[in-house]
């Protein structure tokens, strides 16, 4: 396997942990008021996983350049 190929692993992984992040958040908006104590873990996963992902796109856009 290739750097490359692990990359892309790497951010399809990330992907789907963006994509439940959004969905957890899009269901806890949906379920308000009720678990509005959730609100600042479930939006810290989302702040967190994002730029992460996006970090890890930009590095292979980089490597192919």
């Amino acid at each position: 396997m290739t750097v490359q190929e692990a990359a892309k692993g790497e951010i399809k992984k990330l992907a789907y942990q963006a994509v439940q992040a959004k969905m957890n958040l899009h269901d806890l908006a949906e379920d308000l008021p009720t678990n509005w104590q959730q609100i600042p873990a479930i939006a810290q996963r989302a702040y967190e996983i994002y730029p992460e992902l996006e970090a890890r796109r930009s590095v292979l856009k980089d490597e192919r350049d």
